[in-house]
């Protein structure tokens, strides 16, 4: 069993206030009757069955991907905080619920620190323990109740607390054991959680039993009274808590070069190529159409089906298992929510991208140390031109693109309900108008138009796009509200009342940026708004999908992400002043704009 004292975890934060559970439970009925808490929560640790609670916690998983879960992680402990007066009431209550009462106890900083927070309180002042005392799962399975324990002496100025935390339940978890931890099932399996409305919650890695906890609130629709959920792998796993938590996390001690688990990890890293060509070959062969999201395919009639040599595909099936793209159970394979992304005709489709990082961008990126030697886009060393040129002498590679470009539309969701947007929808008198620039098939604008059927908008694009935009844009029900300009950036259109940059400025260098930039601000009446779509570094140097969109940039365009007080300056060099930027999804960002 692990022990939750010495993990080393971000700095603890007020967490806020839960409402009760709406299902109720035995757990939470006696709020001010700690031995009936405790009671409750070891029955419901002995009685549950694994694929039962999974399925609760996770409204919505079933079938083979539930079986797989199952597989992977096993219901381990639920946890509770109790406030005994004294150590002798606390091991009367364990006994008279028949957990052993010579439960060790050991100090709980977590804890410790997160009630400081919570209730405004010096840590030195609460004397908060864990103990694990076992008891057996429906099978015989070895589990546990974990038992937090404040004291709380009779009269004591600690009792607002009790009946605060003993109400609203905030330490009360879940928790299962991850079996055979390898990074690529962990990940599968946190992805799994999200997948099903579970939200990353923090965690921590104990360096003292080599052990990673992984922390997740409950979906809303769950079905049990806990709201916090927590995934424990042994072994070091700070690399995939980092994806977790959105940010890397100090390594601790450095390891030496003949240690087994940094090699271990270099040889995750070493080959994610091979991640990326497999999801790019699932696409090739069109494995998701194949497949069903609740019936299982088994392997002979799925390679008749895709054309595929069926030894050869099962082992890309096991490999993608790994990765959560799909599922297996005894009826065979069947697809994940997330290999649903990789079909082609779902909203939101994410394989064109899947087919453009496994080609072209594949390719290019084997040159990677040229562009570092040289400041030459590997794209160009390779191809012989830059990745505009290229595309157009290639109509079918260029429709790819552009979807590629589409399919990361989800960053577009909170983008209409800005409110420079809502302020021009709303406006009186004439029509206000949206200049969209390079704005490709229409995405965006489509978006805008629906959103707001007061606005009518303009599209800049190169002539052999605008047909495609001009289907789209027709096919959303905006198109008549809709004018097409072909051109380049010395085209933009005058007279708009709102223009936009959506994901233009990255594919350029800041010479070329402030080119453009003084086209926007030239064309742009003094009311005028400017929105700049783009990912933003962090100024910290902090995790950020920029980072790696930074050097992908760098490798294939030549150009780059940057940070909001790089483009301050841009917008500044340009006769633009920033107001202010908001967050978008795929972390993005809306910058916003004003001649100034």
């Amino acid at each position: 069993m692990h022990s939750e004292s010495p993990f080393t975890m971000p700095t603890p934060m007020p967490m806020p206030a839960r409402t009760p559970a709406r299902t109720p439970a035995p757990v939470t009925v006696h709020a001010g009757d700690d031995a009936a808490r405790l009671s409750a929560t070891a029955a419901f640790v002995r009685e549950q069955d694994t694929s039962v609670l999974l399925s609760r916690v996770l409204p919505g998983l079933d079938g083979p991907e539930l079986r797989a879960m199952t597989d992977r992680c096993g219901f381990a402990h639920a946890a509770v905080l109790v406030f005994p007066p004294d150590e002798h009431t606390l091991r009367t209550e364990l006994a008279a619920c028949g957990l052993p009462a010579d439960a060790k106890a050991l100090p709980s900083v977590v804890v410790r620190e997160r009630l400081a927070a919570r209730h405004d309180r010096d840590p030195a002042d609460l004397d908060v323990r864990i103990l694990r005392p076992l008891v057996r799962g429906p099978a015989g399975e070895p589990r546990a109740v974990e038992v937090f324990a404040l004291t709380v002496p009779p009269g004591s100025a600690l009792s607002g607390i009790a009946v605060d935390e003993r109400r609203l339940e905030r330490e009360a978890h879940l928790a299962f054991d991850v079996a055979r931890p390898d990074p690529l099932v962990l990940r599968g399996l946190l992805a799994g959680f999200a997948r099903h409305g579970a939200v990353a919650d923090g965690g921590g890695y104990n360096p003292h039993e080599d052990g990673t906890v992984f922390y997740f609130t409950a979906p809303a629709g769950t079905k049990t009274a806990y709201r916090r959920v927590e995934l424990y792998a042994s072994g070091d796993h700070r690399d995939v808590l980092g994806e977790h938590l959105g940010r890397p996390l100090p390594e601790g001690p450095p390891r030496q070069p003949g240690d087994p688990q940094a090699a271990e990890t270099l040889l995750r890293l070493l080959t994610g190529a091979w991640t990326t060509q497999a999801l790019a070959a699932c696409a090739e062969l069109r494995l998701p159409e194949a497949l069903d999201r609740h019936t299982g395919t088994q392997i002979p009639e799925l390679a008749r089906t895709v054309d595929a040599h069926p030894e050869s595909l099962a082992t890309l099936l096991r490999y993608l298992a790994m990765l959560g793209v799909v599922a297996e159970g005894p009826d065979g394979f069947r697809l994940t929510g997330v290999g649903a992304l990789l079909a082609a005709d779902v909203p939101g489709s994410m394989r064109p991208l899947a087919l453009m990082y496994g080609g072209p961008f594949y390719q290019s990126f084997a040159h990677l140390a040229h562009t570092v030697r040289s400041g030459q886009p590997a794209f160009e060393h390779l191809y012989g031109e830059n990745h505009f040129d290229h595309f157009a002498r290639d109509p079918e590679l260029a429709a790819l693109f552009d979807r590629s470009m589409v399919s990361s539309a989800p960053l577009f969701d909170a983008l209409p309900s800005h409110p420079v947007l809502t302020a021009a929808a709303g406006a009186p008198g004439r029509p206000r108008t949206v200049v969209d620039i390079a704005g490709g098939t229409g995405e965006l604008l489509g978006r805008i138009l629906t959103a707001h059927p007061t606005l009518r908008g303009t599209l800049l694009e190169r002539p052999q796009v605008l047909a495609a935009a001009r289907a789209h844009l027709a096919a959303t029900g905006a198109g008549d509200r809709c004018a097409y300009r072909a051109g380049d950036f010395a085209d933009v259109p005058t007279g708009g009342d709102v223009y936009v940059l959506s994901r233009v400025l990255h594919d350029w260098d800041d010479e070329r940026c402030r080119s453009i930039l003084r086209h926007c601000a030239d064309a742009m009446p003094p009311h005028a708004d400017l929105l700049v779509v783009e990912r933003l570094l962090p100024a910290d140097g902090g995790f950020s999908l920029a980072t790696a969109w930074d050097l992908h940039m760098m490798c294939n365009t030549g150009g780059r992400e940057r940070t909001s007080a790089h483009y301050a300056r841009l917008f500044e060099d340009c006769g633009l002043t920033l107001v202010g930027h908001t967050p978008l999804a795929l972390g993005a960002h809306t910058l916003h704009a004003r001649r100034a």
